[in-house]
């Protein structure tokens, strides 16, 4: 028995050797926040497809993102092969299921093109600094302290390589937000990074806070599609010096953000304020809503057309939206979902003859091909994706968002688990990804015979 030391010895130096490695990679933050048995975790991905045609779910049965949403997700911004083999799973005689309509004589063009927005964002009001998107597909709101420093400066880094936009969330504009990506700058009902010390807006802060980063649009938040009529919390123990500094408020205090805007509280007050923000800061500025009372969109369309003014832009978030942390009641509940919401708003603005004058960005679920596709043969010009992205940067749909205790880095203030996430990675990664969302809707396009996926019509489509 003299030989078990020895095998003993031998196993625990290849242990060292394997955590050592983990520690010290930086592809993956499982790995790098639990050496070891992170294998673990991968060795079961790698039998999973066996285990679950005998045992467990299917491929398009998780939610809210199923295994094939991810596995595409995950191969795309690996730069690995994201194809399918042995034709779709998918149950086609389903109702709601979507068939495009491929052309008898399809573009046999470039689908790794840029696909900029078809408007200019801004122009309707002749803004000082209004612009034409470079991308249709742009990054969601998501915010410091919602998502770590590490997340944030993938994400922001990925938007510059993609050549997109970055939307800051309502946690203002932190130093992880400066890395090269353009921003929209949003602005929620806590005025966070454009507030004075009374907590009230303040336009000296917002332009204090802009100065000096790529801020090329505003955003005034409205409600999100997951939780909208609520307000939102912040404890004391989660506001460090960085995200402090960031919203503009005190260190280890508790801050709330309001169920609703102070500044104004009517539809005249909203189209005011957007055009109060605007003169200042020259930029477009636009709406984020999820949808409620279709009456809000039918009155807020009367009155921009009346008064000849009011968002450039309007970003429509579906109920299926994402957030780190809601009641189910509203998240199950409350806001139409994506489609149904667009709808709504789309039609309020065709009856007044605004729609080629507003630029509208869908939101919800939408960061993949079908998808997309769906929302902008609806009418939308652009799309933003959130949690999508964040499994461009290593979420593994692990739902602890708001335990503060999220495995890969993504969604904590840990800072053991943070240190997983490598930025510099992660952005080639979610610009992989962007720029493969982007080829597949344009390689769409082509197979339907137009050459910018926005041009697809609902004609174009059966949904069963």
């Amino acid at each position: 028995m003299s030989w078990w030391p020895t095998v003993i010895l031998i196993v625990a130096v290849l242990a060292l050797l394997v955590a050592i490695h983990d520690l010290s990679q930086k592809r993956h933050a499982i790995l790098r926040n639990f050496p070891i048995v992170g294998h673990f975790r991968y060795m079961l991905e790698r039998v999973g497809p066996e285990l679950r045609q005998y045992i467990v779910a299917d491929n398009d049965e998780e939610l809210p993102f199923s295994r094939d949403n991810r596995r595409w997700v995950y191969a795309s911004a690996k730069g690995a092969n994201a194809y399918f083999g042995f034709g779709t799973d998918n149950r086609m005689d389903e109702t709601g299921y979507p068939f495009f309509h491929h052309a008898a004589f399809p573009i046999d063009g470039d689908a790794d093109e840029p696909i900029p927005s078809l408007k200019i964002l801004g122009e309707w009001r002749d803004r000082a600094d209004a612009f034409q998107p470079t991308s249709i597909i742009n990054i969601s709101a998501m915010s410091f302290g919602s998502l770590s420093s590490a997340a944030i400066e993938a994400l922001n880094r990925g938007a510059g390589l993609a050549s997109c936009m970055h939307n800051t969330g309502e946690g203002g504009i932190s130093a992880h937000h400066r890395h090269g990506g353009d921003l929209v700058f949003q602005i929620g009902t806590g005025y966070f990074g454009a507030r004075n010390g009374d907590g009230r807006f303040s336009i000296d802060t917002m332009l204090a806070s802009m100065e000096g980063t790529p801020t090329r649009a505003i955003e005034l938040k409205l409600s999100q599609g997951a939780k909208p009529g609520l307000g939102g919390l912040l404890p004391g123990s989660k506001v460090t010096r960085e995200i402090a500094n960031a919203r503009g408020v005190p260190v280890g205090v508790t801050v709330r953000s309001p169920a609703r805007h102070k500044e104004f509280g009517d539809i005249k007050g909203l189209v005011n304020f957007v055009e109060r923000i605007a003169d200042a800061a020259g930029v477009p500025v636009g709406i984020k809503s999820a949808v409620g009372d279709p009456h809000f969109w039918s009155e807020l369309a009367n009155e921009m057309r009346q008064q000849d003014k009011g968002p450039d832009f309007i970003t429509v978030d579906g109920g299926e939206g994402g957030t780190g942390a809601a009641p189910l009641l509203f998240a199950d509940h409350v806001s139409l979902p994506f489609y149904d919401a667009f709808e709504v708003v789309h039609r309020a603005f065709h009856a007044v003859g605004l729609t080629g004058h507003v630029t509208f960005i869908g939101s919800g679920k939408l960061g993949f091909p079908a998808p997309a596709a769906l929302a902008l043969a609806a009418g939308a010009d652009m799309i933003n994706v959130g949690r999508e992205a964040m499994l461009a940067v290593g979420c593994i749909q692990a739902q602890k968002c708001h335990t503060g205790h999220c495995p890969t880095g993504v969604a904590t203030q840990n800072a053991r688990l943070v240190r997983g996430l490598d930025p510099t990675d992660k952005s080639v990664r979610t610009a992989r990804y962007i720029g493969a969302l982007r080829h597949d809707l344009r390689a769409l396009a082509h197979a339907m015979g137009h050459d910018h996926p926005a041009k697809i019509t609902p004609d174009q489509i059966t949904i069963r």
